[in-house]
C-alpha cells in the first residue's frame, strides 16, 4: 500500500512539474542561440582577416542585432511558438547567406586592403 501511494505521489509531482513548464512557456532555444553566436563569430573573424570591410561588417552586424531584438520581442510574451522559431531561423538563414557572400566577394579579393 505504501509503495502504491509513493508511486502515485511521485507521478503527481512529475505531472505538476511538466504542466508548470508547459504553462510557463518555453522561450529557450539552444539552436537559435547557437546560430546567433556562430554568426557573430563569423562576422568578427571576417573583420579580423580583412575579408569584410567595415561597411560590410556594419551591415551584417545591424542585421544580426535586428534579429536579436526580434527574438527578444517574440519571447516577451513568455513563449516562442514553432511559427516564430521558423521565422527566426529563416532570418538567420538569410543573414548567414549574406555573411558568406560578403566574405567571399570576388572584388574584395582582387583589391585587398593595404
Amino acid at each position: 500500500m505504501k509503495k502504491i501511494l509513493a508511486i502515485g505521489l511521485m507521478t503527481g509531482i512529475i505531472l505538476v512539474m511538466v504542466a508548470g513548464s508547459v504553462l510557463a512557456g518555453n522561450t529557450y532555444d539552444p539552436v537559435i542561440n547557437d546560430r546567433i553566436a556562430e554568426q557573430q563569430k563569423r562576422i568578427d573573424e571576417g573583420i579580423a582577416s580583412g575579408q569584410l570591410s567595415s561597411a560590410e561588417a556594419d551591415i551584417l552586424q545591424d542585421n544580426l542585432n535586428w534579429i536579436k531584438a526580434e527574438e527578444t520581442r517574440l519571447k516577451a510574451d513568455g513563449k516562442l511558438t514553432p511559427k516564430e522559431r521558423a521565422r527566426l531561423n529563416k532570418m538567420l538563414d538569410r543573414n548567414s547567406n549574406m555573411i558568406y557572400k560578403k566574405k567571399h566577394n570576388p572584388i574584395r579579393r582582387l583589391c585587398p586592403r593595404r
